[in-house]
């Protein structure tokens, strides 16, 4: 059997060359980075639950006419995506002050927002991701005009859809993290959502107590990665009730944390 060809790894993925031209298998890792990198580890399990909850979210989107690059999972770990030529633009979409914004401004975290706000970062980890306005964007060529357009009415949708989705099930979508690519289709090329949507990259907190149920538990050294991304699949109907070990109370991790 023919080793396949690995063509990027990123913190959280590695992309290889899929069985067809255009497509590209993504791998999910258990690894988990916060800070830039500055803080590493692992999070057993995480890359299987991720890409069950990617597939979800990207499967009910597409129900809604959102493009998106994924074509299916393959199994526990992998998925076949369309391959697209990445815009170099982190979206950050925000409905709660949270994270970095409640630095900048000062502001409580917790606070909701009058209206929910996107924000742009320049993918760049030398630089540290810098935040970036559209000027920017269009100034040195990352993406045009119409192609901002088009991601910023997407991310709305994606919002919308994603909020209530979430508020469903009993938690608040706080804010997250989309990136988008261009889909080449002869000499044109059209904008489609790309990545992936997790806990890896969304701040999701239920909705009676407040509980931090993504990455942010290993960010702020909370404990309880495993059982918070579990609780989320749970929620989402991606775990059955009952399972032994795939449905852990927080609450009572905390306690045994003496936290």
């Amino acid at each position: 059997m023919s080793r396949r060809r690995q063509i990027y790894e990123g913190k959280a993925k590695i992309l290889y060359e899929g069985p067809e031209p255009g497509t590209i298998i993504q791998y999910f890792k258990d690894d988990a980075t916060a800070f830039n990198a500055q803080k590493k580890g692992t999070i057993s399990g995480k890359g299987v639950l991720n890409n069950r909850i990617s597939e979800h979210l990207f499967t009910l989107l597409g129900t809604i006419g959102v493009p998106t690059h994924f074509i299916r999972r393959l199994n526990m770990r992998e998925q076949l995506v369309r391959q697209v030529e990445i815009v170099p633009v982190e979206v950050v979409v925000r409905n709660v002050v949270a994270g970095s914004l409640a630095k900048r401004l000062g502001m409580e975290e917790g606070t909701p927002l009058p209206r929910t706000i996107i924000e742009y970062y320049y993918k760049d980890d030398a630089l540290g991701d810098p935040m970036v306005t559209e000027e920017h964007i269009s100034a040195f060529g990352w993406a045009t005009q119409e192609e901002m357009h088009d991601i910023a009415d997407l991310a709305i949708r994606i919002n919308d859809f994603m909020a209530g989705l979430f508020a469903g099930v009993g938690v608040r979508l706080v804010d997250f993290k989309l990136e988008f690519g261009r889909l080449f289709e002869g000499d044109y090329s059209r904008i489609i959502l790309a990545d992936e949507i997790s806990p890896d990259g969304c701040r999701l907190w239920d909705m009676k107590t407040s509980e931090k149920m993504d990455k942010d538990r290993f960010r702020l050294d909370l404990g309880g990665e495993v059982e918070a991304y579990q609780e989320i699949a749970r929620r989402l109907g991606l775990l059955p009730e009952g399972v032994v070990g795939a449905v852990l109370d927080l609450d009572e991790h905390r306690k045994s944390r003496g936290k």
